[in-house]
Formats: structure tokens, sequence, C-alpha cells
């Protein structure tokens, strides 16, 4: 493993500790929050199919309780590699990059990514290549990963996916690959889209974009999303990610998409002027 791509965290210490054991404590109580998170701790023991969730990527203290009501949901699933799509915050790199081997690092240990699967969804796409430098410093798939290693054990791998180019056809694009990619190497994949929602505006106004938004990702049309993102000028920054896993479950076979918790950073903080959106969302 040694002569393989090593990505070292990021921003352990800052979106999330860096201790091990102060790590596994926030997950736990974003996982007992009352109000924002599910209020209990996985394993949930629902058995039904899902196929993807939406996450958020702000700093555990703000959206760490939101994201957990998705990974609760789908910590007594059977799946053996995670599919996480997300925004190039930063713009380097590759406009839809991927890795082709090596290992992600966090405080509670290495996650490898999968080879074959990332090898066979560049193949299908076109668009999407290999380039470790996109992935050297962004967040917004690194924040998920704790938390799929306090529900899985690190039994699981990954495929990780940033993307500068968010338009429509991209994210079809994308999307149709994953799936494709999915069906034929016969894997139990999750699919992640991490993403906020509104950006610093007032709490209501958050409330009213996101809300229709929202109401566009349930339905998995990712036409209308396109539309209601144009229409409201939505400051979603992972939009591309979320139709791109839109797209890719409806092609799997989910029907439709569930609302587990939405909330702002004006909810947690109480400072309504200038919040940011978070929600959790499975496809089932």
């Amino acid at each position: 493993m040694s002569n393989r791509a090593r990505r070292p965290a990021a921003v352990a210490g800052t979106f999330y500790p860096r201790d091990p054991l102060e790590l596994k404590q926030l997950i736990e109580q974003s996982f007992r929050d009352q109000h924002f998170g599910p209020g209990k701790m996985p394993p949930s023991y629902i058995q039904r199919r899902i196929y993807g969730i939406v996450s958020p990527h702000a700093r555990y203290v703000y959206s760490g309780a939101v994201a957990a009501n998705g990974f609760y949901e789908v910590s007594s699933m059977d799946f053996d590699n995670v599919v996480m799509i997300g925004p190039n915050h930063y713009g380097i790199g590759s406009v839809a990059a991927t890795m082709q081997d090596g290992v992600w690092e966090t405080p509670l240990g290495q996650i490898e990514i999968n080879s074959n699967l990332a090898l066979e969804i560049s193949k299908n796409s076109g668009i999407v290549d290999f380039d470790n430098f996109a992935h050297s410093r962004d967040h917004c798939l690194e924040v998920q990963i704790p938390f799929l290693q306090y529900v899985k054990e690190n039994i699981f791998k990954i495929i990780p996916i940033v993307l500068i180019m968010q338009d429509k056809e991209t994210a079809v694009d994308i999307g149709k690959s994953i799936a494709q990619s999915a069906l034929d190497m016969d894997t139990n994949t999750l699919l992640i889209a991490s993403s906020d929602f509104t950006h610093y505006e007032s709490n209501s106004d958050a409330y009213r974009k996101d809300n229709e938004l929202i109401n566009a990702i349930l339905s998995l049309d990712v036409s209308k999303f396109y539309a209601v993102l144009q229409k409201l000028v939505v400051s979603a920054c992972g939009y591309g990610a979320i139709a791109s896993v839109m797209k890719a479950v409806k092609e799997l076979g989910a029907t439709k998409g569930e609302l587990l918790k939405y909330a702002t950073s004006g909810d947690v903080t109480g400072d309504m002027t200038a919040v940011v959106g978070y929600s959790s969302i499975i496809f089932v």
C-alpha cells in the first residue's frame, strides 16, 4: 500500500476533531441530537433499499446532526462501495475528477479506493478523469467519511468524484455512467451527493428557495431541478453532484426521494441574517 496514492485528511481539526475519541463523541452527539439529528444511535434495523443520499458538508458543529439522519438510515444496509460526488470548491484540477487508486485517511483510519469501479466509471463517462490534485484540499467528500466509518467500521471502499463543471449535460452523463458501472460490475453501491443549499441569505429566503428545490429533488426530475435552480437562483454549491446522483439512482431503480431533515445554520446558532441551508435526503 506504500506505493499507492495517499490522501491525508485535509480538514481534520477544523471541520471535525483531529482526535479520534473526540471525533467519535461528536458523531455520537450528532446521532443523539433530538432537534436536528435522528435522536437515536445506529444501527437503524430498517431493512429497505436506499440507493443514495444527499448530505451536507459544513463543519460538524453546524451540519453534523442533519447529516446524521442519512447515515442512520443507511447504517443497516449492506453496501461494499460508496460513490461520493461533490463540488470542487477550490477550482483546481480536472473539471470532473476521480482517483484511480490509493487510500483516504481520517482520524478513524484509512479507506481504500475501488480502482476497478473508478476505472469503469471513467471509461463509461468520457468526462470523468483521474486527477489526485483536484481532491487534495476539498472538504466536501472528506467530511462524509468519518460518519461512514462509524456506521460501517471501515468495511467499504470509495470512489470520490469532485466537479467543477456542474451543468445538466455533465450531471446526466456522470449519473448514467455511475449507474451503468454499478450494474455491470454487480456491486452493492451507495451514492452520496455532498452539497449544502442556500448560502448566506436570510433564514426565510433559505427556507423558501430550498423547499422548492428539495421538492424537485424528491421527484427525481433533473430538468425540473435545474429549472428551479435557475429560476430562484439557489446557491446550492453541489447542484451538479445532486443532479448526478438523482440520475444515477433513478437508473438503478429508485422511484422517489424522502426528506429526512432540513435546517439552516441559523436554526443551529440563532443568527438568522446570513444562513446556510442543510438537508438530509434519501432515495428509495
